[in-house]
C-alpha cells in the first residue's frame, strides 16, 4: 500500500459501516464515502448519520447517490410501506422481509465505478456473519464472486480489492472493535422502522442492542424501548 491509497467505503449510516470506515483508516486508507438513498424508510436519518461521520473523519470525498429503482422493484419491507417490518426473531433462519433483492450487487457496482474512476485500490463493506444468516448477498461466497466480477469488468491496469473485514464476525465483535477504535456510535443509525427514536424491536435494533448489552456498554442512540436481548 502506498502512503495515499484510497478506499471507497459503502457507508449506510449504520454501526457496521461506521466501524468499517475506522477499520479502513486504521489500515492506512484515505476514505471515500459512498452513501445511497434508494427509498428506504429511514433514508433521511441514514443520510444525516453518514454526513456526520464524514465530517468527523474528514473524509476525502462524499458521494451521495439517490436512486429509485430498488424501491420501484419492491419486495422489501424497507422500501414498501405495505409490507410490515418484522419484530426481531433472532432464531429465525428464513430470509426476512427486510431483504432488498440483490441490493449489495447494485451498491457494489456503483462502488466499483467510483473506485475505478478515483484510482481507489479497495472497497470496504461492513457485512457480517449475522447478516449473511438472513441475506444471501452478504455471504462470503457472494463477495468472493463479486471480486471476480471486479477483476474481469475493470481496466487491465485497475487493481481493486473488495474488503469485507467483518464477514466472519458477530455484531458484538464489531461493536467491541468499534469501541476500541473510538467509533462515534452516537452518530450512527440502525433502525429499520423509524427515524427517531429507534424502535428497539426490529431485527436491526435487536442485534445492535444485544451487541452493546453483551459488552455491558450503553448504546448512545435514543430508543423508544430497550428490551433485553441477552
Amino acid at each position: 500500500m502506498s502512503e495515499h491509497d484510497k478506499a471507497v467505503i459503502l457507508v449506510s449510516g449504520g454501526m457496521d459501516s461506521a466501524t468499517a470506515v475506522y477499520e479502513a483508516i486504521e489500515s492506512g486508507y484515505d476514505p471515500l464515502f459512498l452513501h445511497t438513498s434508494y427509498g428506504q424508510r429511514t433514508e433521511d436519518k441514514e443520510f444525516e448519520s453518514a454526513q456526520k461521520l464524514a465530517d468527523v473523519v474528514d473524509a476525502d470525498d462524499f458521494l451521495h447517490i439517490e436512486t429509485e429503482h430498488l424501491a420501484r422493484i419492491g419486495a422489501s419491507s424497507l422500501t414498501d410501506e405495505d409490507i410490515e417490518v418484522d419484530d426481531a426473531d433472532m432464531d429465525n433462519e428464513e430470509i426476512p422481509t427486510s431483504y432488498v433483492p440483490f441490493r449489495n450487487a447494485n451498491l457494489l457496482s456503483m462502488a466499483t465505478s467510483y473506485a475505478e474512476a478515483h484510482d481507489a485500490s479497495a472497497i470496504f463493506i461492513g457485512a457480517h456473519s449475522e447478516d449473511f444468516a438472513g441475506y444471501p448477498d452478504c455471504r462470503p461466497a457472494f463477495f468472493e464472486a463479486f471480486q471476480q466480477v471486479i477483476d474481469v469488468g475493470t481496466k487491465p491496469e485497475t487493481d481493486i480489492s473488495l474488503v469485507a473485514p467483518f464477514v466472519e464476525w458477530t455484531k458484538t465483535d464489531i461493536a467491541e472493535r468499534g469501541l476500541e477504535l473510538g467509533v462515534p456510535y452516537e452518530h450512527t443509525w440502525s433502525c429499520y422502522r423509524e427515524e427517531e427514536p429507534a424502535c428497539g424491536t426490529c431485527d436491526s435494533c435487536a442485534f445492535r442492542l444485544q451487541a452493546f448489552q453483551n459488552l455491558e456498554e450503553h448504546d448512545p442512540i435514543e430508543y423508544a424501548e430497550r428490551p433485553s436481548y441477552v
